[in-house]
């Protein structure tokens, strides 16, 4: 129970820190493969490289924490 709630604990603070510095940094939100649509009244935004590129980061590190965690 304890080591779960440190994990937890230091996911919140890595989610925060990117929710903080994310719109800080230049690629990110940016990639070739978002999909941006612009109307006159209507604009549509979804970040599909962004995301791709965030889960396999985030599923890196989760599988490092769990290989070396033990």
């Amino acid at each position: 129970m304890g080591r779960t709630l440190i994990i937890l604990g230091i996911i919140l603070v890595i989610v925060g820190i990117g929710i903080t510095y994310g719109p800080r940094l230049p690629f990110l939100g940016k990639l070739p493969g978002d999909i941006l649509v612009k109307k006159e009244n209507f604009t549509f935004y979804f970040p599909l490289a962004t995301s791709i590129l965030l889960s396999i980061l985030f599923s890196l590190v989760l599988y490092l924490i769990r290989k070396f965690g033990q």
